[in-house]
Protein backbone atom coordinates (compact mmCIF):
# COMPACT_ATOMS: atom_id res chain seq x y z
CA UNK A 1 0.00 0.00 0.00
CA UNK A 2 1.43 3.37 -1.01
CA UNK A 3 0.72 6.16 1.47
CA UNK A 4 1.24 9.84 0.79
CA UNK A 5 1.92 11.63 4.07
CA UNK A 6 1.48 15.40 4.15
CA UNK A 7 3.13 17.18 7.06
CA UNK A 8 5.63 14.45 7.94
CA UNK A 9 7.91 16.91 9.77
CA UNK A 10 5.28 18.24 12.15
CA UNK A 11 4.72 17.22 15.76
CA UNK A 12 2.20 14.50 14.93
CA UNK A 13 3.51 13.81 11.44
CA UNK A 14 6.91 12.59 12.65
CA UNK A 15 5.31 9.86 14.76
CA UNK A 16 2.83 8.95 12.05
CA UNK A 17 5.74 8.54 9.63
CA UNK A 18 7.59 6.27 12.07
CA UNK A 19 4.48 4.14 12.59
CA UNK A 20 3.79 3.78 8.88
CA UNK A 21 7.43 2.99 8.09
CA UNK A 22 7.30 0.18 10.66
CA UNK A 23 4.65 -1.54 8.52
CA UNK A 24 6.47 -3.54 5.82
CA UNK A 25 3.36 -3.40 3.64
CA UNK A 26 3.50 0.40 3.44
CA UNK A 27 5.44 2.40 0.86
CA UNK A 28 5.65 5.92 2.24
CA UNK A 29 6.06 9.13 0.30
CA UNK A 30 6.37 12.39 2.25
CA UNK A 31 5.08 15.64 0.79
CA UNK A 32 5.87 18.95 2.46
CA UNK A 33 7.56 22.34 2.41
CA UNK A 34 10.90 21.21 3.88
CA UNK A 35 14.01 20.17 2.01
CA UNK A 36 13.85 16.67 3.51
CA UNK A 37 10.43 15.93 2.00
CA UNK A 38 10.33 13.45 -0.87
CA UNK A 39 8.33 16.03 -2.80
CA UNK A 40 8.30 19.75 -1.99
CA UNK A 41 4.83 21.25 -2.14
CA UNK A 42 3.14 23.99 -0.12
CA UNK A 43 -0.55 23.23 0.32
CA UNK A 44 -1.29 26.79 1.40
CA UNK A 45 -0.12 28.25 -1.91
CA UNK A 46 0.00 25.32 -4.35
CA UNK A 47 -2.76 24.71 -6.87
CA UNK A 48 -5.09 21.69 -6.91
CA UNK A 49 -4.01 21.04 -10.50
CA UNK A 50 -0.34 20.66 -9.55
CA UNK A 51 -1.21 18.32 -6.69
CA UNK A 52 -3.51 16.32 -8.99
CA UNK A 53 -0.66 15.71 -11.42
CA UNK A 54 1.51 14.44 -8.58
CA UNK A 55 -1.26 12.15 -7.28
CA UNK A 56 -1.74 10.68 -10.74
CA UNK A 57 1.99 10.03 -11.00
CA UNK A 58 2.45 8.47 -7.56
CA UNK A 59 -1.01 6.85 -7.37
CA UNK A 60 -1.26 6.43 -3.58
CA UNK A 61 -3.91 4.28 -2.00
CA UNK A 62 -4.10 6.51 1.10
CA UNK A 63 -3.40 10.20 1.68
CA UNK A 64 -2.78 11.21 5.31
CA UNK A 65 -2.90 14.93 6.03
CA UNK A 66 -1.07 15.93 9.23
CA UNK A 67 -0.22 19.42 7.98
CA UNK A 68 -1.57 22.61 9.48
CA UNK A 69 -0.89 25.57 11.74
CA UNK A 70 -1.73 25.93 15.43
CA UNK A 71 -0.68 29.56 15.85
CA UNK A 72 -1.23 32.81 14.02
CA UNK A 73 -4.05 35.12 13.10
CA UNK A 74 -7.33 34.12 11.55
CA UNK A 75 -6.07 34.68 8.01
CA UNK A 76 -2.98 32.52 8.47
CA UNK A 77 -4.91 29.76 10.22
CA UNK A 78 -7.52 29.76 7.47
CA UNK A 79 -4.84 29.52 4.78
CA UNK A 80 -2.97 26.62 6.38
CA UNK A 81 -5.86 24.71 7.95
CA UNK A 82 -8.81 25.32 5.62
CA UNK A 83 -7.62 26.42 2.19
CA UNK A 84 -4.91 23.73 2.26
CA UNK A 85 -7.50 21.03 2.94
CA UNK A 86 -9.70 22.39 0.14
CA UNK A 87 -6.69 21.94 -2.16
CA UNK A 88 -6.25 18.31 -1.06
CA UNK A 89 -9.94 17.49 -1.51
CA UNK A 90 -10.14 19.10 -4.94
CA UNK A 91 -6.96 17.36 -6.11
CA UNK A 92 -8.27 13.98 -4.94
CA UNK A 93 -11.58 14.58 -6.74
CA UNK A 94 -9.75 15.38 -9.97
CA UNK A 95 -7.25 12.54 -9.67
CA UNK A 96 -7.83 9.06 -10.93
CA UNK A 97 -5.95 7.48 -8.00
CA UNK A 98 -9.09 6.94 -5.88
CA UNK A 99 -7.07 7.38 -2.67
CA UNK A 100 -8.63 7.29 0.76
CA UNK A 101 -8.12 10.47 2.83
CA UNK A 102 -7.23 10.44 6.53
CA UNK A 103 -7.53 14.00 7.82
CA UNK A 104 -6.22 15.04 11.25
CA UNK A 105 -8.76 17.20 13.05
CA UNK A 106 -8.70 18.42 16.64
CA UNK A 107 -10.82 18.70 19.75
CA UNK A 108 -10.86 22.51 19.46
CA UNK A 109 -13.54 21.99 16.81
CA UNK A 110 -15.96 21.06 19.60
CA UNK A 111 -15.30 24.06 21.82
CA UNK A 112 -16.27 24.09 25.52
CA UNK A 113 -18.00 21.05 27.04
CA UNK A 114 -20.14 20.57 30.10
CA UNK A 115 -17.92 19.58 33.07
CA UNK A 116 -18.18 15.87 33.76
CA UNK A 117 -19.42 15.03 30.25
CA UNK A 118 -17.78 12.99 27.50
CA UNK A 119 -17.96 14.53 24.04
CA UNK A 120 -19.11 12.16 21.31
CA UNK A 121 -18.80 12.67 17.59
CA UNK A 122 -22.44 13.73 17.22
CA UNK A 123 -21.97 16.74 19.53
CA UNK A 124 -22.74 20.07 17.90
CA UNK A 125 -19.37 21.81 17.32
CA UNK A 126 -19.05 25.28 18.84
CA UNK A 127 -15.38 26.25 18.47
CA UNK A 128 -14.31 29.05 20.77
CA UNK A 129 -11.51 30.56 18.70
CA UNK A 130 -10.11 31.01 15.18
CA UNK A 131 -8.01 27.84 15.35
CA UNK A 132 -11.03 25.65 16.10
CA UNK A 133 -13.07 27.46 13.45
CA UNK A 134 -10.40 26.87 10.79
CA UNK A 135 -10.13 23.17 11.68
CA UNK A 136 -13.91 22.70 11.76
CA UNK A 137 -14.19 24.29 8.31
CA UNK A 138 -11.60 21.79 7.08
CA UNK A 139 -13.58 18.91 8.55
CA UNK A 140 -16.76 20.10 6.84
CA UNK A 141 -14.89 20.29 3.53
CA UNK A 142 -13.71 16.71 3.94
CA UNK A 143 -17.13 15.39 4.97
CA UNK A 144 -18.82 17.16 2.08
CA UNK A 145 -16.25 16.16 -0.54
CA UNK A 146 -17.79 12.82 -1.50
CA UNK A 147 -14.39 11.18 -0.99
CA UNK A 148 -13.60 7.99 0.90
CA UNK A 149 -12.47 9.93 3.96
CA UNK A 150 -12.23 9.90 7.74
CA UNK A 151 -11.44 12.75 10.13
CA UNK A 152 -9.64 11.86 13.36
CA UNK A 153 -10.44 14.49 15.99
CA UNK A 154 -7.36 14.35 18.19
CA UNK A 155 -7.75 15.68 21.72
CA UNK A 156 -4.70 17.04 23.65
CA UNK A 157 -1.56 15.29 22.33
CA UNK A 158 1.33 14.70 24.75
CA UNK A 159 4.59 12.80 24.90
CA UNK A 160 8.01 13.18 23.27
CA UNK A 161 8.37 16.23 21.10
CA UNK A 162 5.65 18.16 22.93
CA UNK A 163 5.94 21.80 21.79
CA UNK A 164 7.46 24.15 24.36
CA UNK A 165 4.49 26.51 23.96
CA UNK A 166 1.91 23.90 24.99
CA UNK A 167 0.66 23.71 28.60
CA UNK A 168 2.68 20.57 29.39
CA UNK A 169 5.70 21.89 27.52
CA UNK A 170 5.66 25.14 29.53
CA UNK A 171 5.25 23.21 32.75
CA UNK A 172 8.28 21.02 32.01
CA UNK A 173 10.37 24.03 31.02
CA UNK A 174 9.43 25.90 34.22
CA UNK A 175 10.45 22.90 36.31
CA UNK A 176 13.70 22.48 34.39
CA UNK A 177 14.64 26.08 35.01
CA UNK A 178 13.78 25.78 38.70
CA UNK A 179 15.91 22.68 39.14
CA UNK A 180 18.78 24.18 37.17
CA UNK A 181 18.83 27.33 39.29
CA UNK A 182 18.12 25.53 42.58
CA UNK A 183 14.85 27.36 43.22
CA UNK A 184 12.82 25.75 45.98
CA UNK A 185 9.47 26.91 44.70
CA UNK A 186 7.57 27.82 41.57
CA UNK A 187 4.53 30.03 41.20
CA UNK A 188 2.31 28.77 38.42
CA UNK A 189 -0.89 29.96 36.84
CA UNK A 190 -3.43 28.31 34.57
CA UNK A 191 -3.57 24.88 36.25
CA UNK A 192 -7.34 24.68 36.59
CA UNK A 193 -8.20 23.45 33.10
CA UNK A 194 -9.03 19.77 32.60
CA UNK A 195 -8.02 18.15 29.33
CA UNK A 196 -8.04 14.72 27.73
CA UNK A 197 -4.36 14.00 27.06
CA UNK A 198 -3.44 11.35 24.51
CA UNK A 199 0.10 10.21 23.70
CA UNK A 200 1.36 11.07 20.21
CA UNK A 201 2.39 7.44 19.64
CA UNK A 202 -1.18 6.34 20.31
CA UNK A 203 -2.34 8.98 17.83
CA UNK A 204 0.04 7.50 15.25
CA UNK A 205 -1.42 4.05 15.89
CA UNK A 206 -4.89 5.47 15.31
CA UNK A 207 -3.82 7.01 11.99
CA UNK A 208 -2.36 3.68 10.91
CA UNK A 209 -5.58 1.88 11.85
CA UNK A 210 -7.70 4.47 10.05
CA UNK A 211 -5.57 4.08 6.93
CA UNK A 212 -6.36 0.37 6.81
CA UNK A 213 -10.04 0.62 7.75
CA UNK A 214 -13.17 1.52 5.79
CA UNK A 215 -14.46 3.83 8.52
CA UNK A 216 -15.74 7.21 7.40
CA UNK A 217 -16.93 10.38 9.11
CA UNK A 218 -15.51 11.78 12.36
CA UNK A 219 -13.78 9.64 15.00
CA UNK A 220 -12.50 10.94 18.34
CA UNK A 221 -8.97 10.04 19.39
CA UNK A 222 -8.36 10.59 23.09
CA UNK A 223 -7.80 8.76 26.35
CA UNK A 224 -11.41 9.08 27.49
CA UNK A 225 -10.32 10.70 30.76
CA UNK A 226 -10.01 14.36 31.64
CA UNK A 227 -7.00 15.31 33.78
CA UNK A 228 -6.61 18.59 35.63
CA UNK A 229 -3.37 20.38 34.80
CA UNK A 230 -2.53 20.71 38.48
CA UNK A 231 -2.63 16.89 38.73
CA UNK A 232 -0.38 16.64 35.68
CA UNK A 233 1.97 19.07 37.44
CA UNK A 234 2.08 16.82 40.50
CA UNK A 235 2.87 13.80 38.34
CA UNK A 236 5.58 15.68 36.47
CA UNK A 237 7.15 16.81 39.75
CA UNK A 238 7.26 13.21 40.94
CA UNK A 239 8.74 11.98 37.66
CA UNK A 240 11.35 14.76 37.69
CA UNK A 241 12.20 14.34 41.36
CA UNK A 242 11.50 18.00 41.98
CA UNK A 243 11.60 18.60 45.73
CA UNK A 244 10.27 22.16 45.75
CA UNK A 245 6.80 23.54 46.13
CA UNK A 246 4.57 24.59 43.25
CA UNK A 247 2.34 27.47 44.31
CA UNK A 248 -0.83 27.64 42.28
CA UNK A 249 -1.69 31.29 41.87
CA UNK A 250 -5.19 30.94 40.48
CA UNK A 251 -6.48 28.09 42.63
CA UNK A 252 -10.22 28.22 43.30
CA UNK A 253 -11.37 29.86 46.55
CA UNK A 254 -11.38 27.64 49.60
CA UNK A 255 -9.03 25.96 51.98
CA UNK A 256 -5.30 25.75 51.40
CA UNK A 257 -4.30 23.07 48.96
CA UNK A 258 -1.56 20.48 49.56
CA UNK A 259 1.68 21.17 47.76
CA UNK A 260 1.93 20.20 44.14
CA UNK A 261 5.37 18.73 44.01
CA UNK A 262 7.62 16.10 45.48
CA UNK A 263 6.01 14.19 48.38
CA UNK A 264 8.93 15.11 50.65
CA UNK A 265 7.87 18.75 50.54
CA UNK A 266 5.86 19.98 53.52
CA UNK A 267 4.97 23.43 52.18
CA UNK A 268 1.43 24.39 51.25
CA UNK A 269 0.01 25.79 48.06
CA UNK A 270 -1.56 29.14 48.91
CA UNK A 271 -4.16 30.95 46.94
CA UNK A 272 -3.07 33.98 44.98
CA UNK A 273 -4.17 36.41 47.65
CA UNK A 274 -1.90 34.76 50.24
CA UNK A 275 1.13 35.12 47.99
CA UNK A 276 0.59 38.71 46.89
CA UNK A 277 -1.44 40.16 44.08
CA UNK A 278 -1.06 38.43 40.74
CA UNK A 279 -1.42 41.16 38.15
CA UNK A 280 -2.13 40.32 34.51
CA UNK A 281 -0.70 42.44 31.77
CA UNK A 282 -2.97 44.80 29.82
CA UNK A 283 -3.80 42.05 27.31
CA UNK A 284 -5.02 39.78 30.08
CA UNK A 285 -2.10 37.35 29.96
CA UNK A 286 -0.12 36.07 32.89
CA UNK A 287 3.34 37.57 33.11
CA UNK A 288 5.93 35.20 31.82
CA UNK A 289 9.12 34.14 33.55
CA UNK A 290 10.18 31.94 36.41
CA UNK A 291 8.89 32.91 39.83
CA UNK A 292 11.27 33.77 42.66
CA UNK A 293 10.68 33.99 46.37
CA UNK A 294 9.43 37.41 47.40
CA UNK A 295 8.68 38.44 43.82
CA UNK A 296 5.01 37.64 43.28
CA UNK A 297 4.77 39.64 40.07
CA UNK A 298 6.87 37.07 38.19
CA UNK A 299 4.99 33.89 37.48
CA UNK A 300 5.37 31.05 35.04
CA UNK A 301 2.07 30.45 33.27
CA UNK A 302 1.23 26.98 32.08
CA UNK A 303 -1.03 28.63 29.54
CA UNK A 304 -3.21 31.63 29.04
CA UNK A 305 -6.62 30.49 30.33
CA UNK A 306 -8.19 28.28 27.64
CA UNK A 307 -6.15 29.43 24.60
CA UNK A 308 -7.61 26.52 22.65
CA UNK A 309 -11.13 27.92 23.08
CA UNK A 310 -12.25 24.76 24.86
CA UNK A 311 -13.17 26.21 28.25
CA UNK A 312 -12.33 24.47 31.49
CA UNK A 313 -13.23 20.90 30.54
CA UNK A 314 -12.80 18.43 27.68
CA UNK A 315 -13.11 14.67 27.72
CA UNK A 316 -13.50 12.43 24.69
CA UNK A 317 -16.00 9.67 24.17
CA UNK A 318 -13.73 7.16 22.41
CA UNK A 319 -16.16 4.30 21.86
CA UNK A 320 -16.31 4.92 18.09
CA UNK A 321 -12.53 4.51 17.77
CA UNK A 322 -12.75 1.24 19.67
CA UNK A 323 -15.68 -0.10 17.66
CA UNK A 324 -14.74 1.08 14.16
CA UNK A 325 -10.94 1.10 14.26
CA UNK A 326 -10.22 -1.54 16.88
CA UNK A 327 -8.10 1.12 18.60
CA UNK A 328 -7.54 1.79 22.28
CA UNK A 329 -4.97 4.05 23.96
CA UNK A 330 -2.02 2.15 25.40
CA UNK A 331 0.31 4.78 26.87
CA UNK A 332 -0.71 6.41 30.14
CA UNK A 333 -0.11 10.06 31.00
CA UNK A 334 2.69 9.31 33.45
CA UNK A 335 4.73 7.68 30.69
CA UNK A 336 4.01 10.61 28.37
CA UNK A 337 5.13 13.06 31.06
CA UNK A 338 8.27 11.03 31.73
CA UNK A 339 9.21 11.36 28.06
CA UNK A 340 8.47 15.09 28.10
CA UNK A 341 10.69 15.44 31.16
CA UNK A 342 13.49 13.38 29.62
CA UNK A 343 13.73 15.88 26.77
CA UNK A 344 13.57 18.84 29.17
CA UNK A 345 16.18 17.32 31.48
CA UNK A 346 18.64 17.02 28.59
CA UNK A 347 18.76 20.84 28.58
CA UNK A 348 19.84 21.07 32.27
Amino acid sequence: MRVLLIGANGYLGRFVADRLLADPAVQLTALGRGDDADVRFDLATGSPGALTRFLDAVHPGVVVNCAGATRGGARELTRHNTVAVATVCEALRRSGCGARLVQIGCSSEYGPSQPGSSTAEDAVPRPGGPYGVSKLAATELVLGSGLDAVVLRVFSPAGPGTPAGSPLGRLAEAMRRAMQSGDGELRLGGLGAQRDFIDVRDVARAVHAASLSAAQGVINIGSGRAVRLRDAAATLARVAGYGGALHELDAPPGALRPTIGHPRTEALVHRADTLGHHRPDPAGHHRDGLAHRGDPDHVTPVAHPYPDGCGGWQQADVRTARDRLGWRPRINLEESLADIWMEAACRI
